[in-house]
């Protein structure tokens, strides 16, 4: 294998190995779970991807083939990282109290249903129809 091609395989996998140490790092050191999920979903995703991209480089330099099995397993993992991050996004969502939640504008927080608690406004009526269908109040006996 020639010089340049050790070379480009070399910095890939150092590329790919900062990637994943910034992503661990940041599993670590960030304080609420928001954060955490973050840091691996993005960069770790990367130092994989890193990785893999080397190992393709490497059998691609050495055996003259393409290997396919190093694409489709990066093709996977951009897929399913971000949905894996949106399962466990919306699950710490949905397990926090109403009240622990950013103030709503008009209607929920993103798809956030307490349970009744934020319910919908109700539906704009004119004044005068909402007056005239009234019931009148029972008479005191």
């Amino acid at each position: 294998m020639a010089l340049f091609n050790e070379l480009l395989v070399s910095a890939l996998i150092i590329i790919g190995a900062s990637f994943a140490l910034v992503g661990s790092w940041g599993l670590v050191r960030l304080p609420d779970l928001m954060s955490r999920l973050h840091a691996p979903t993005k960069a770790t995703t990367l130092g994989v991807g890193g990785a893999l991209v080397a190992s393709m480089v490497y059998f691609l330099a050495g055996n003259g083939t393409l290997s396919i099995h190093e694409l489709l397993i990066s093709l996977f993992l951009f897929l399913t990282a971000p949905l894996t991050a949106q399962f466990l996004a919306k699950a710490w969502l949905h397990s926090q109290r109403p009240d622990d939640l950013p103030p709503a504008a008009c209607r929920g927080w993103s798809t956030f249903d307490a349970g009744g608690a934020a319910a919908d406004p109700p539906p704009l009526s004119d004044a005068r129809d909402s007056s005239a269908s009234s019931p009148a109040s029972p008479a005191s006996p």
